[in-house]
């Protein structure tokens, strides 16, 4: 089993076209669940080991301890249902046949990146752009090998869906790296609640209510 896996994931990042263009369309969702399990479970333990020296970004592929060896398979996995649904949709717009357990497999299989994208995604904001237009570049593989759609349309299509998710990844990590400091105000402040005065507390919280808001104010004004 892991021998088939490493070699799927080495045909992904080097031969993508011809990984989707020989892959397997039925046989159920338990070999592709696996995949993304593995995926999942390897990208943690990279992201737990960087995290070990403190590197890490808010907004960015997240450093996660050890204990994300256990939470991050499981939400990899729902989001790969999410994805797939979403892929589905679309693919069927643009007239593909092909059925839902078509289209997890071609997404499931697209997280033979995720530990290459996640340790990328360390790095501030450029991080975002790799892992989202590597993700792209394999969907629209995928559209054309699996899902026999037209390059020309297919280009356009994620090409314009690719734009939308990196504008969106990055003004959101822009907004997280705005707010940050103030949340690490805020877990600062908790840890020293109970030796406040019921006084010293609220004010503690307004503080931190109205750094926010200025926070927030400066990234929508930006």
């Amino acid at each position: 089993m892991m021998n088939s896996i490493i070699e799927d994931v080495r045909q992904i990042i080097t031969n993508p076209v011809d990984f989707y263009r020989g892959m397997t369309k039925t046989g159920g969702f338990g070999d592709p669940m696996i995949f993304v399990l593995v995926m999942a479970v390897v990208s943690a333990i990279l992201l737990g080991f960087f995290s070990l020296f403190g590197v890490g970004s808010i907004g960015g592929a997240m450093a996660v301890g050890f204990g994300g060896i256990i939470l991050l398979p499981i939400m990899f996995l729902i989001f790969s249902f999410i994805g797939a649904g979403t892929m589905f949709v679309i693919w069927k717009l643009m007239g593909s046949q092909g059925s839902f357990e078509v289209s997890y497999r071609c997404v499931a299989y697209a997280s033979a990146i995720y530990p290459i994208t996640a340790l990328a995604g360390l790095i501030p904001y450029l991080g975002s752009i790799i892992g989202i237009a590597w993700w792209m570049y394999l969907m629209i593989i995928a559209s054309i090998e699996v899902h026999q759609m037209a390059q020309k349309t297919t280009y356009m299509v994620f090409g314009i869906f690719g734009v939308f998710l990196i504008v969106t990844n990055l003004s959101s990590e822009m907004a997280a790296r705005h707010i940050g400091p103030e949340l690490e105000k805020l877990g600062g402040s908790f840890e020293k609640l109970e030796d406040m005065s019921p006084e010293e507390a609220g004010e503690a919280v307004g503080k931190f209510l109205k750094g926010l808001e200025k926070a927030t104010k400066e990234q929508e004004g930006r």
